[in-house]
């Protein structure tokens, strides 16, 4: 019997992207494409989420990949060329080779996956001095989002929805053992004030609180933060897409909205 299809998978095929399987740095990675990305001048980068590392505190995932994910459904209203990049170990890969699950629970912000996920958007879209990227990530996804930033040729931007950019006091808030095998953004020094950082957060996300990212905006005074009325964690934000991606692209998004 075959296993189910992949979720991001299935959602990608019936949007018509393009999949590719990428080597990364000891991994594979699924990338669907949208659009022209290789050739365009302008590329949004889109990443995934945390999916299901664990079933629940005990036990960790067979498969992390998300069952509801939410970066292909956004990726689909933006009509700028764009790539999906998946992590190690997702999307059907869990047990290929160098997968641990240490690399979707305590280590899923670790180097390696950082590194190998920066060496695979570089396979797809080798360094040009012509080309900007945005990176844009949901929860997890957006902590990687700002881990890869300084790592990319070209990146102009980084848009976060949800993000826990403060992996310590987000772990602590919800009593979760520390994810010793990562890197976390506000142990880091802070990104270059010459990349945009726009940080939408959930008025009603129970996830990521706001007030988990204090420590992150004092260390990035320059970023940017905007309180979406109406949002969760992971719902409300494929219809406010087209307008927060307008927004994000021609306003100062603290002037929308007072943020917290």
């Amino acid at each position: 019997m075959n296993p189910p299809e992949d979720p991001t998978e299935r959602i990608a095929r019936v949007l018509g992207f393009e999949q590719r399987l990428v080597e990364g740095a000891g991994f594979q990675h699924r990338v669907w494409m949208r659009g022209n990305p290789v050739l365009a001048r302008r590329v949004h980068v889109y990443l995934e989420g945390d999916g299901t590392p664990w079933l629940d505190r005990r036990r960790v995932a067979a498969d992390p990949s998300p069952r509801r994910p939410l970066m292909p459904r956004l990726m689909a209203r933006d009509p700028t060329p764009s790539l999906l990049v998946g992590r190690p170990c997702y999307h059907g890969l869990a047990h290929s080779p160098g997968c641990l699950p240490w690399h979707w629970t305590h280590g899923r912000y670790g180097e390696p996956v950082v590194f190998s996920l920066a060496r695979a958007i570089e396979r797809v879209l080798p360094p040009r001095d012509d080309r900007e990227l945005v990176l844009i990530g949901h929860s997890g996804g957006g902590t990687l989002a700002v881990l890869l930033a300084p790592r990319l040729k070209g990146v102009t931007t980084v848009v976060t929805l949800a993000a826990n950019l403060d992996v310590s006091a987000w772990a602590k808030q919800h009593s979760y053992s520390p994810l010793s095998g990562s890197l976390d953004p506000c142990e880091l020094p802070p990104l270059d004030p010459s990349i945009r950082q726009i940080h939408l957060l959930g008025e009603q996300d129970a996830e990521v609180p706001p007030w988990t990212l204090a420590r992150y905006r004092m260390r990035n005074p320059q970023a940017r933060f905007e309180v979406v009325a109406g949002v969760d964690h992971g719902r409300g934000w494929v219809e406010r897409w087209p307008a927060l991606l307008d927004s994000a692209g021609s306003v100062d998004v603290c002037q929308a909205r007072r943020c917290p």
